[in-house]
């Protein structure tokens, strides 16, 4: 009986078929052709993130998170300068700024000698580092959504949790990248990849940011909050390899005794290159500032004052990611990262000379590009020193102790660019003046620990980071 009636049902089986077919293929076409600019956008970031054996190793994971990290701190950029800046006449808003980096950055300031030991206290829990980091951003997104139409006081200790939050990140961000390193893969090469998806990222998001900022006073920070939560998530994916610590012990920026590591200790190439390299932050935070305001009073020549910005903002976009792009093309050519620092330095403060005696509209977006470039290959090799220079035991606690005395340059310069009377020629002249403190202290002792090291010692060193 049951072998009777089972070619009825496979017949009847096939009738349906023969009806549905056409409309279930055109459906599944129609499906295939929707999903596939997403499906065929998604694989091709993965084979990029993950080529040269940066999958395998774990390392294409971190450049995702870097890239989620960067979109969520930019789509909150977006919202606070809707708030304090873009909302006000320009003598309210340097009020409003000023206000911002008092309340923000001076607590930052006292918190920031704590963020490096209290990391180091979680040497095992990297991974949940970087997703407390992400979640807490999250939460204050939305903490700060109800606070972002008004600009009221209380958004204030919001950013600054967000601030902390971020360079917690960071700081655990740097730890990271050498135990996720490819094989045959440059430190330098590695730092490229990831703070260039992370730049990458950054000009996708902020203009989606300005459109849901349009929509909505808190479009942008309900924006942050999602690219957030889905950072928390990719974080606790990294692989466990991340929170190995072997025997790692905290740094100091200076000396307490030969019992306690110390970045001096290590040699002077390490303090010289953050001393350059504070000084081309110092010039990040200044120019942010000082161009800003005076932008927005004098735009660049036929210009309305969001378009001056704006092009200012893509020439240090592209100098960044340039700088960026190029930084392992130097270093495996043999560059040692003390003549790379010290090149750059020089060449942004003789940029910066020559926007003082020749200040216009095109010195201006030179300016701002070199600027863009020279922090970025500096920064990478500041980070390839630290891994050359300073022993495993102490290097965690070393980013942390290096990315706070960074950031607290930036405040330093963007403090001067509020400061400073709505003058260009005096700007670019005070911003020459601080690069030069900064050449006198640290180019003479890069470029004689660059001589002591020899170049086929300072090129076989850095080529890998273990």
């Amino acid at each position: 009986m049951a072998a009777a009636r089972s070619p009825v049902r496979s017949h009847d089986h096939r009738d349906r078929g023969d009806r549905a077919g056409p409309l279930s293929r055109a459906g599944r076409k129609v499906g295939r052709a929707l999903h596939l600019p997403f499906t065929g956008t998604a694989k091709g970031i993965r084979r990029a993130t993950h080529a040269h054996g940066a999958g395998e190793s774990g390392l294409g994971k971190l450049i995702e998170l870097h890239a989620v990290n960067g979109a969520g701190d930019v789509m909150i950029t977006v919202a606070l300068a809707s708030t304090i800046f873009f909302s006000v006449p320009t003598d309210q808003a340097r009020g409003r700024v000023a206000l911002y980096l008092a309340i923000t950055m001076a607590p930052f300031a006292l918190l920031a000698p704590v963020i490096g030991p209290l990391l180091d206290r979680l040497p095992h829990g990297r991974r949940a580092a970087m997703a407390g980091a992400m979640l807490a951003r999250a939460v204050l997104a939305v903490l700060m959504s109800a606070a972002v139409a008004t600009g009221g006081l209380q958004l204030y200790p919001a950013a600054l949790g967000v601030l902390v939050a971020s360079r917690s990140y960071g700081v655990v961000r740097s730890a990271v990248v050498p135990r996720l390193l490819p094989p045959d893969f440059s430190l330098v090469k590695a730092n490229s990849r990831v703070t260039l998806a992370g730049l990458l990222a950054t000009g996708i998001a902020a203009p989606i940011g300005a459109g849901l900022q349009k929509l909505s006073s808190a479009g942008s920070l309900y924006g942050a909050c999602a690219l957030f939560l889905l950072g928390t998530y990719w974080a606790l994916r990294l692989p466990h390899k991340v929170d190995s610590a072997k025997g790692e012990r905290r740094a100091h920026l200076l000396t307490h005794g030969e019992k306690k590591p110390s970045l001096r200790t290590v040699g002077p190439a390490v303090l010289h290159g953050l001393q350059a390299n504070a000084a081309q932050r110092m010039l990040s935070g200044f120019l942010i500032f000082f161009l800003a305001f005076l932008l927005r009073v004098h735009p660049l020549n036929g210009q309305s004052a969001v378009v001056s910005l704006g092009m200012v903002a893509v020439a240090a976009g592209v100098g960044n990611a340039c700088g960026t792009a190029v930084g392992s093309l130097l270093k495996e050519r043999g560059h040692g990262p003390e003549v790379i620092i010290a090149t750059m330095l020089s060449i942004v403060l003789a940029t910066a000379v020559c926007a003082a005696l020749f200040f216009g509209s095109l010195m201006v977006a030179v300016l701002t590009a070199v600027a863009g470039l020279t922090q970025a290959l500096s920064k990478l090799s500041l980070d390839a020193l630290i891994q050359r220079d300073v022993p495993e035991v102490v290097r965690t606690s070393a980013f942390a102790r290096s990315e706070t005395a960074l950031q607290m340059a930036w405040v330093v310069g963007g403090a001067i660019g509020i400061a400073l009377p709505l003058n260009g020629t005096l700007g670019m002249a005070v911003a020459a003046g601080f690069l030069g403190v900064g050449w006198l202290l640290a180019v003479r002792g890069l470029i004689t620990a660059a001589r002591k090291r020899g170049p086929r010692k300072g090129a076989s060193t850095t080529t890998r980071a273990a």
